[in-house]
C-alpha cells in the first residue's frame, strides 16, 4: 500500500505529526477564505457597499443550509480515521462508498430548500428592502452549487482522515486562483455584479471537487474500490448519519446563533452591516490556524482511538493547546493594531472603516478561547463523542441570543455589544468544551474498536 498519500498518526511525536498535517491544511484554508475575502473586496470596491451588505447578509443563512452536508462530511471523516487507525482497509472503502449516497442526498435537499425559500428566509431575517434583490440572487446561485461544495468537502474529509492534507490543498489553491480570475471577469468585464461573484464561486468549487475526486481515484490506493463494494451498506450509512448528524446539528445551531446575531445587526444602519460583514471576513481568516489545527486534532484523535491508544490522545490535546497559545499570541497584535488597514482592503467609506477597525480590536482579545473551541471540540469529535456536539451548539445559541440584545441596549456600548457578544460566546463555549474533555466521557465513544472491526471484516469476507 503506497504511503505517500497517507499519514499514520498512531506512531511518532504528536507535535511533529500535527504540524506536518496542520501546515498544508492552513495554507488550504487560507486560500479558501481568500476567495471569500476576494468576493467581498470586489463587491465592496467595484460594485457598492450596499452590495457588500447584501452578500454579508446571506453568510449565516448559507452556513445553516450547508451545515448538514458539512456535518455529515465530518462524521464520515471521523469513521474513516477510526477504521484506518484500526487497520481495516475494507471498512474504510465501505465508508467511502456509503458517503457517496449520504452526501448526494443531503446536497440535493439543501439546494432545493435554499433556492425555493430564499426570499422568505431573507425577509424573516429583516433584510433591508434596498439590498433584498441582490441578497436573494447571491443566495439562490450559491445554493444551486451546493453539490460541488459538499462533494469537495466530503472527499477532502476522507483524505484528511487518512492523513493526507496535501491533496485537497493542491486543488483548492488551483480553484482559489481560478475564482479570483472569474470574479474579475464576471464583475469588471461582464458587469454581472453580485450574480457574477456567486457564479465564479460555484464554478471554482466544481473544479476543486472534480479534480480531487479524479486524482484520488487514479492515485490513492484506498479509492481503488472493487465493484462489489458499491452496493449501499445500510449499517455504515446509519453510522455516517449517527456520527455526522449531531455535528450537523451543532453547525446548524451555531448558524442559528449567528442568524440571531445577524438579525440584531440588521436593525442598525447599512454602515454597521457593511462593517460587520467586512470584519467577519477577516475573522474567518483569523480562525483558519485554529480550524486547521482542529482538523489535525480530529484526525490524530480518530486514528489513535481506533488503535486504542488513549494516552496518545491526551498527549495530542496538550500539544494542540500549546499551539493554540502560540497562534493566539501571533495573531493578536496584527488584528489589534492593523484593523484600519484591514478594513481598507474591503471598503473605502470612512465610517465603515472606523467601525470595522474597532470591531476587529474587540474580538482580537478573545482569540485564545476561540482556539480552544477548535481544540477541545475536535478531540471530542475525533473520539466519536459527537452527541455532545449538539450541546456545544446549544451553548453558542445561548451565548449569542442571550448576550446580543442586552449588550446592544446598553447606551455606552450600543453597536459594540455586537462584537462583545461574539467574544463572550467564544469564551463560554470554549470553557464548557474543555470541561467536557476533562470529564473523560469521550473515551468509550469509538465506532471502531479493534476487536469489533476484526469481527466485521471476518464476517464480510465469508463466502
Amino acid at each position: 500500500m503506497k504511503q505517500q498519500y497517507m499519514m499514520d498518526m498512531t506512531t511518532g511525536k504528536p507535535m511533529k505529526l500535527m504540524l506536518s498535517f496542520t501546515i498544508p491544511m492552513l495554507i488550504g484554508n487560507i486560500f479558501q477564505q481568500l476567495y471569500n475575502m476576494v468576493d467581498s473586496m470586489i463587491v465592496g470596491q467595484f460594485v457598492s457597499a450596499d452590495a457588500l451588505a447584501a452578500v454579508g447578509s446571506t453568510g449565516s443563512i448559507l452556513f445553516l443550509l450547508f451545515s448538514l452536508g458539512l456535518g455529515l462530511s465530518t462524521g464520515i471523516g471521523i469513521i474513516t480515521s477510526q477504521y484506518y487507525g484500526a487497520g481495516s482497509l475494507l471498512q474504510v472503502q465501505k465508508t467511502i462508498t456509503s458517503s457517496v449516497y449520504v452526501l448526494s442526498t443531503a446536497s440535493l435537499l439543501m439546494s432545493l430548500v435554499g433556492c425555493i425559500f430564499a426570499n422568505s428566509i431573507l425577509k424573516a431575517m429583516n433584510t433591508p428592502d434596498g439590498i433584498l434583490d441582490d441578497a436573494m440572487m447571491y443566495l439562490r446561485v450559491s445554493c444551486a452549487g451546493t453539490l460541488f461544495m459538499i462533494a469537495y468537502n466530503g472527499i477532502s474529509s476522507i483524505l484528511r482522515a487518512l492523513g493526507d492534507s496535501k491533496t485537497p490543498l493542491m486543488f483548492l489553491v488551483l480553484a482559489s486562483f481560478l475564482n479570483i480570475g472569474l470574479d474579475l471577469l464576471f464583475v469588471r468585464v461582464f458587469h454581472w455584479r453580485v450574480f457574477g461573484v456567486a457564479f465564479a464561486s460555484i464554478l471554482s468549487q466544481l473544479i476543486a471537487a472534480l479534480s480531487s475526486i479524479l486524482f484520488a481515484i487514479c492515485k490513492h490506493p484506498y479509492f481503488k474500490i472493487p465493484k462489489g463494494l458499491w452496493k449501499p451498506d445500510r449499517e455504515l450509512m446509519i453510522k455516517c448519519l449517527k456520527i455526522g448528524t449531531p455535528v450537523a446539528l451543532q453547525n446548524s445551531l451555531i448558524s442559528i446563533s449567528c442568524l440571531a446575531l445577524q438579525r440584531v445587526v440588521n436593525e442598525f444602519k447599512e454602515t454597521v452591516m457593511s462593517s460587520y460583514t467586512a470584519a467577519g471576513r477577516f475573522e474567518q481568516l483569523v480562525q483558519q490556524p485554529f480550524n486547521s489545527l482542529g482538523t489535525a486534532v480530529a484526525t490524530f484523535t480518530g486514528q489513535n482511538i481506533g488503535a486504542n491508544q488513549m494516552e496518545r490522545v491526551r498527549k495530542g490535546f496538550r500539544c494542540a493547546t500549546l499551539l493554540c497559545v502560540l497562534f493566539s499570541a501571533a495573531m493578536l497584535p496584527v488584528a489589534f493594531f492593523g484593523g484600519t488597514f484591514i478594513m481598507r482592503l474591503f471598503v473605502d467609506e470612512p465610517e465603515v472603516i472606523s467601525i470595522g477597525a474597532r470591531a476587529i480590536q474587540i474580538t482580537s482579545l478573545f482569540y485564545f478561547p476561540l482556539g480552544m473551541i477548535y481544540v477541545s471540540r475536535n478531540v471530542l469529535n475525533g473520539a466519536g463523542d459527537t452527541l455532545y456536539a449538539m450541546g456545544n451548539g446549544i451553548f453558542e445559541v445561548i451565548g449569542r441570543v442571550g448576550f446580543a440584545r442586552p449588550l446592544t441596549s446598553i447606551p455606552f456600548l450600543g453597536i459594540w455589544g455586537i462584537w462583545i457578544t461574539t467574544g463572550l460566546t467564544w469564551t463560554l463555549t470554549g470553557s464548557i468544551s474543555c470541561l467536557r474533555y476533562a470529564s473523560g466521557k469521550w473515551k468509550n465513544k469509538s465506532v471502531a474498536h479493534p476487536t469489533l472491526v476484526h469481527q466485521m471484516d471476518q464476517k464480510r469476507n465469508r463466502p
